[in-house]
């Protein structure tokens, strides 16, 4: 497959008047458009990389904790690719250890069928703070076990994370998940700076939804969200969808960790793609007015929040470039996950996931693996 493009953006930035080859889902080509490429397809607008979602709880009216299947995954894989979103980690929100194995099962079957867009799991505890718990069922929070540890350190997952409450979690573990190849995240935590720290020094290396269910910054008392703005090295996920962050501060955190740390991901609930109003998340009723979602209390329940919207709030509200807030959702996420080589920018070699925008950042095409799912 062969065609030109309009505008191009890569790791340098970027490029006009551009024709691509496409062949076996990778890119093996790029190189100025000429006079004899005047017969291939024409994408207007701006072609950048598919987004990356880290945190993904759900999507096409399936919530991956009640629907722990095959057909459930590629559901809500397929619900989020309509937003830009060509690779995400499903995310399972604190559960008994039965549901675990079985999403993990799950996962590993995904995996191996090489179902289109989903990189690996994402465990959202259940080892965490219940004073920082959010809309996560307490009952279900605990100390981490041996069988636990086996579940996270499987082979057969992809790419896995684990957020965790640091003060529910000793270093030696910490350190002994990150040596086997576990991202740890830090989250829902109520720890103060010398315990994050030393989370950090043992190997965990991103926070879960800056600012969000974990301990404040405070003139004398740094907290779990100091530490996270004050670490050059760790990456940090933010939800901008204005709900869960006040702009100020999603600016603030942008500024600090810049758009080579700093992952723009949804924590998306089962409603995203459809037109439900309500679902039940265990024996809570979670409502959605407009797109903020919340428990019959007022708390937060996830988000209504796709990646394409993401992107237009960083660039319309925050007034970052088009370019910082693609990398923010497509290239930094996908350096976290350690798919550099492969994903999160278009290049030579790497697999062809793109999305082609208009001047209103509007989806007009969008491909995956080197396949148009969508032409507009």
């Amino acid at each position: 497959m062969q065609f030109k493009c309009e505008r191009l953006l890569t790791s340098n930035g970027w490029l006009n008047n551009q024709t691509i080859h496409v062949e076996h889902g990778l890119i093996r080509s790029i190189r100025d458009t000429a006079s004899q490429d005047a017969h291939l397809d024409f994408i207007a607008g701006s072609l950048v990389p598919g987004f990356i979602d880290v945190q993904v709880n759900g999507g096409g009216g399936v919530l991956f904790n009640q629907a722990p299947s095959v057909a459930g995954l590629t559901k809500i894989s397929h619900a989020h690719r309509k937003f830009g979103t060509t690779g995400l980690m499903p995310t399972l929100i604190t559960d008994e250890l039965p549901v675990m194995q079985s999403a993990a099962q799950v996962m590993a079957d995904a995996i191996s069928q090489e179902v289109e867009g989903i990189l690996g799991v994402h465990f959202e505890g259940p080892h965490l703070s219940k004073p920082k718990k959010g809309v996560h069922d307490e009952s279900f929070i605990r100390p981490i076990t041996d069988e636990e540890l086996a579940l996270y350190l499987r082979k057969d997952l992809g790419k896995v994370i684990v957020t965790l409450a640091p003060e529910n979690v000793s270093p030696d573990v910490i350190k002994h998940l990150s040596q086997n190849g576990v991202k740890v995240c830090l989250g829902h935590s109520n720890a103060d700076a010398d315990t994050v720290l030393r989370a950090i020094e043992a190997g965990a290396d991103g926070f879960t939804h800056l600012f969000n269910a974990m301990s404040a910054m405070h003139s004398r008392a740094p907290g779990m969200v100091g530490v996270a703005l004050n670490t050059p090295t760790t990456f940090a996920g933010l939800i901008l969808d204005h709900y869960h962050v006040d702009p100020i501060c999603s600016e603030i955190a942008m500024k600090i960790k810049g758009k080579e740390r700093l992952m723009l991901v949804t924590d998306a609930m089962g409603l995203i793609g459809t037109e439900q109003e309500s679902f039940m998340f265990g024996s809570q009723k979670v409502t959605r007015v407009g797109n903020k979602l919340t428990t019959d209390n007022g708390t937060l329940a996830g988000s209504h929040l796709d990646m394409l919207s993401a992107v237009k709030n960083a660039v319309n509200d925050i007034h970052l470039p088009l370019e910082d807030a693609i990398t923010m959702a497509s290239t930094t996420p996908a350096h976290y996950l350690g798919l550099q080589e492969t994903h999160g920018d278009i290049a030579l070699g790497k697999r062809a996931d793109f999305v082609a925008l208009d001047d209103d950042l509007n989806i007009t095409a969008l491909c995956q693996s080197g396949q148009f799912i969508t032409r507009t």
